[in-house]
């Protein structure tokens, strides 16, 4: 299970919007606080090294998904959320759309506004649209 570490990589993301660098010192005491195990502290650094390649691209699927709210206007919340099932669900075959989803509005409930879980459903709802579509 998973979700230790895409709770973690959030707090992780969350943070660097307002820091930066994060180095390899804040992740590995984010892991440890997480009580992550070798597989998720893996998973995480996979996951993350995807979000880095791929922000640009990442960025321009919830721009395109969100018209009202552009990347750039999203609470820090749910644009660290976005992004890592984004990544997910474009670039990581071995995690189903559904639990990548599934996931984010748990997060998006848990530490986002009220209304949160409801958005991100629907912009996640689209991007997998999308894929299944190409």
């Amino acid at each position: 299970m998973r979700t230790k570490a895409r709770e973690t990589l959030f707090k992780i993301l969350f943070s660097s919007q307002f820091v930066k660098p994060i180095d390899r010192s804040f992740r590995t005491g984010m892991y440890k606080a997480g009580e992550l195990n070798e597989d998720d502290v893996k998973y995480c650094d996979k996951l993350l090294a995807l979000v880095e390649e791929h922000a640009g691209d990442i960025t321009a699927v919830i721009d395109k998904k969100s018209v009202a709210f552009p990347e750039a206007r999203l609470f820090p919340a749910d644009r660290s959320i976005l992004f890592i099932a984004v990544a997910e669900i474009l670039y990581c075959d071995d995690v189903p759309d559904k639990v990548a989803a599934s996931e984010a509005a748990n997060l998006a409930a848990r530490y986002s506004s009220e209304k949160s879980a409801q958005f991100v459903s629907g912009i996640l709802s689209s991007v997998i649209a999308d894929k299944g579509a190409v």
